[in-house]
């Protein structure tokens, strides 16, 4: 899978969002939101919406309405345009003053017609045609009060949160989990007696719930885009009962096998049940400070990849817990930040020492660029340290708003290197090797 590609896929797909938003307010979804955050930021659609009037705003049923001044949306989701999530745009519309709303969808028109029962037959005739969004469209026109106001729903791939060059997550599908033993007795508890099953060995398509089949058939679409996008013809491969049925659902996508047709490159799809190495999630024997940041440091809200760094030490507030919550965290992703881009990939692919060293390269060239006084100290890396390095930028703007995303990446690690935690760190890992041993 080429870098480029991998984050191409993802921008490509914003810019389509982007330029729809202008003087728009924008409702997005959390996995949406996170899709963002990695792949290109929220300054650049704050940007791409401008004026002051305009604002983002999570996607749930009692997100404030559009104002008089405020007459056109657009719905950023990641799920499919049914149920619970259509009465939420409609509660929305009804209470504002909208003239002009767009719904963009990261889930494609072919599994809106398999969520509608629509036969695969019928649904291979309705090739180029979108009858489930033109529904959906003309209804949101209802919704606005005038059938002569403008409405448009589309699909846009917004799959992937490039992470780094080579690694991508999809946040929508964070709580999509391999089947477990335990699982078949709940399956087993829709069957007759004689059509149970003896193990997940047995499981396939036809045995899984609805809403299983109908998240899986999701992740597939947003799996084929991204293929199309990299125009490669995949052969899959699955590891684990609910990863073998993900492969084959991919395999016999009708899109996916026209698109086959058409495709100059090739590649290899390996998919894994996480559950079968367990060891590898909860164990301590990875020596990378990524690894460590994400386990210590609290969760940023709303977000499934990304942490919360505490900005308090680069501001006058004294370091106390009621001051915790008055500035807003900092975070891992830095998109738009060339240098700290550079660092965060550097500490995904080195191990813990040299991680440690390359933060306090990356302050100390940043601090001799901007003239700080910056005392050079040689040997092993300690938390305080960095901090004094970090410490030069806190009253100077410029330097700061030059360095803000690097000073974020420097802050999670003194943290890291500073919570109880990382002292268990060895701990545990002298247990684990005792235990293999």
């Amino acid at each position: 899978m080429s870098a480029p590609g991998v984050v191409s896929f993802t921008q490509q797909g914003w810019e389509q969002v982007l330029a729809k938003v202008k003087r728009a307010v924008v409702y997005l979804d959390s996995a949406c939101a996170e899709s963002l955050h990695w792949g290109c930021g929220s300054t650049r659609l704050l940007e791409a919406v401008g004026g002051p009037e305009f604002h983002l705003r999570e996607f749930e049923s009692d997100a404030v309405g559009g104002g008089v001044k405020q007459p056109k949306a657009v719905f950023v989701l990641s799920c499919l345009l049914k149920g619970r999530t259509v009465e939420t745009i409609r509660s929305i519309i009804c209470r504002s003053h909208f003239q002009y709303c767009v719904v963009v969808t990261a889930v494609s028109h072919a599994v809106h017609l398999t969520a509608n029962h629509v036969p695969a037959a019928a649904a291979a005739e309705l090739e180029g045609q979108h009858p489930v969004f033109e529904q959906l469209e003309e209804k949101l026109c209802e919704w606005m009060g005038n059938m002569n106001y403008t409405a448009e729903v589309l699909h846009v791939p917004l799959l992937l949160a490039p992470a780094a060059p080579h690694l991508a997550l999809t946040p929508a599908f964070a709580s999509l989990f391999p089947l477990l033993p335990q699982d078949v007795h709940l399956l087993n508890s829709a069957r007759s007696d004689k059509r149970r099953l003896g193990s997940l060995g047995e499981v396939d398509a036809s045995t899984l719930t609805p809403k299983l089949l109908l998240q899986i058939r999701c992740l597939v679409s947003g799996l084929s885009s991204l293929c199309e996008h990299l125009g490669v013809r995949e052969e899959c491969f699955a590891v684990g009962s609910l990863s073998r049925i993900i492969a084959a659902d991919l395999a016999n996508y009708a899109p996916a096998k026209n698109r086959r047709k058409n495709a100059t490159g090739r590649a290899s799809v390996v998919f894994v049940d996480r559950t079968l190495d367990l060891t590898g999630a909860v164990g301590h024997h990875g020596d990378n400070l990524v690894e460590k940041i994400i386990s210590v440091l609290p969760q940023l809200p709303g977000h499934t990849n990304d942490v919360m760094v505490n900005m308090v030490e680069l501001t006058a507030l004294q370091q106390e817990e009621e001051n915790q919550n008055v500035v807003a965290p900092g975070c891992l992703a830095q998109s738009n930040d060339t240098a700290a881009k550079a660092l965060w990939e550097a500490l995904l692919n080195t191990k813990h020492k040299e991680a440690v060293m390359e933060v306090r390269r990356h302050l100390v060239e940043a601090a001799s660029r901007e003239n700080l006084p910056i005392k050079m100290s040689m040997g092993r890396v300690s938390p305080g340290q960095l901090t004094s390095y970090i410490q030069l930028f806190k009253n100077n703007l410029k330097a700061l708003r030059n360095h803000c995303g690097l000073l974020q990446l420097g802050l999670a690690t003194v943290q890291t290197l500073k919570h109880p935690q990382t002292a268990k760190w060895d701990n545990f890992l002298a247990f684990e090797r005792l235990l293999l041993q």
